[in-house]
């Protein structure tokens, strides 16, 4: 127990000495630990924002339910696999019959809506302000759908309601906002908007409805405002229309049936649209189904890829901390050659000078690993406050950081540290 008791002592004093060291020399300690402050506060402060990122996507995807099949022209898993842009553009437009005929010749399928616009190539026309009296929101998707909207979605009514299906077939100019816009036109005014008649581009709509906030990877996800799909064709033009380059996009959403497993619902959906395609056996699928499981496995492919870059890059910059701290270290070593020679010469042992010397790179690295810690923390903070992205700070980047930062000063500091230890003491005395 005593030698235990004894050992931490002189651990402690040697770690007091790497201090008082390092506070000798500010600007040399400071200019040595820049690498490792890079470095980690890279690691910590990308982290933080893929992990960020990560967690409000999948938050959102089960908000929107496993099941939740939909049927596209073009899915993400085409165009992370290579196709063509072009090519993929050329494909058939997923129209209302597409929707209708799903909905009449499946047995299991539960639910289908039409999606028009919402963003991406083609929806230029249906990025709109919303107008009420002299206030404005920023440009938002307006969407083009049914009255199951709500229902597929999963989502929560603030107030009011969704529109029907007579609102629907009857081309109503009736709207359901999201709650960006509830917030932006509405609440602080204290106003209720059930009833209020806003202007969207050149027509008017009356909001029978208000959608509360749902998770979401990206911020401004509350901004939008959905209408009748037969009113939306009517202001901003079909699924065909080629206004742009790339038509309107749309898509069809699609829950099977209570009981009907997701992967059966989809091999029924695949017949109904090659029959409708007019597919032989031996042709591709000219559309894409699309699951939350499918844009799950690429977002873990990208984010490897991005963790990877992230570890490389990081990497360089600990290396070059590493270099700077083994260039300081040798340094410091020559400038103390005469204190090493008294102490070997009162006693010390070797092992002692090399574990002093060790510790000092140590310390020196774990410093700048902290900054580097509180640096990437305040980034993610920073872009968390000003932008709404989110972030999360888990304690394994933390210790990732100090832990690296320290085996850092360890394995660059090696070299000068037994360098010192196996000074001659006779010699090391007698240097000027």
């Amino acid at each position: 127990m005593a030698t235990l008791t004894k050992q931490f002592a002189l651990l402690g004093e040697t770690a007091a000495m790497a201090f008082d060291t390092l506070r000798s020399n500010k600007m040399r300690s400071a200019l040595t630990v820049l690498g490792v402050v890079i470095g980690v506060t890279s690691i910590v402060g990308m982290t933080s924002l893929i992990r960020g990122f990560d967690s409000s996507l999948r938050a959102s995807i089960n908000t929107l339910g496993p099941n939740t099949i939909f049927v596209q022209k073009a899915g993400i898993a085409s165009f992370s696999s290579g196709a063509s842009f072009m090519e993929l553009m050329r494909r058939p437009t997923i129209t209302a019959d597409d929707m209708t005929a799903i909905e009449r010749m499946s047995t299991t399928v539960g639910m289908v809506d039409l999606w028009l616009g919402g963003g991406g190539p083609g929806s230029q026309e249906a990025i709109q302000r919303v107008f009420y009296r002299g206030e404005r929101t920023r440009p938002m998707p307006i969407m083009g759908t049914t009255e199951r909207y709500i229902d597929i979605n999963f989502a929560k009514m603030y107030a009011g309601r969704s529109f029907t299906q007579q609102e629907v077939q009857r081309t109503r100019q009736v709207a359901v906002v999201g709650w960006g816009v509830y917030l932006a036109l509405f609440e602080k005014r204290g106003i209720d908007p059930i009833g209020k008649q806003v202007r969207v581009g050149g027509a008017e709509y009356t909001i029978i409805g208000v959608v509360e906030t749902r998770p979401s990877p990206l911020p401004g996800a509350d901004d939008f405002a959905i209408i009748p799909y037969t009113v939306f064709r009517k202001q901003f033009g079909n699924e065909k229309n080629q206004r742009g380059p790339f038509g309107i996009p749309s898509m069809v959403a699609v829950l099977p049936k209570e009981g009907v497993s997701r992967e059966e619902a989809m091999t029924e959906i695949e017949t109904i649209m090659r029959i409708r395609h007019g597919l032989t056996l031996d042709k591709p699928n000219d559309f894409d189904l699309v699951t939350s499981d499918a844009i799950l496995a690429v977002w873990d492919q990208i984010s490897a890829a991005i963790l990877l870059s992230l570890v490389v890059i990081s990497s360089i910059a600990l290396m070059v901390g590493g270099i700077g701290v083994m260039a300081i270290m040798t340094i410091s070593v020559t400038e103390r050659t005469r204190e090493i020679g008294v102490r070997l010469a009162i006693g010390a042992r070797r092992r002692e000078i090399l574990v002093q010397f060790l510790i000092e790179a140590a310390v020196l690295t774990s410093v700048g690993g902290l900054l580097g810690v509180l640096g990437g923390s305040a980034i993610g903070l920073i872009v968390n406050v000003f932008s709404g992205f989110p972030v999360s700070l888990p304690w394994w980047s933390f210790a990732l950081g100090l832990g690296f930062s320290a085996s850092i000063g360890i394995f660059f500091g090696m070299l000068p540290a037994w360098r010192a230890s196996r000074l001659d003491p006779i010699e090391a005395l007698r240097y000027e």
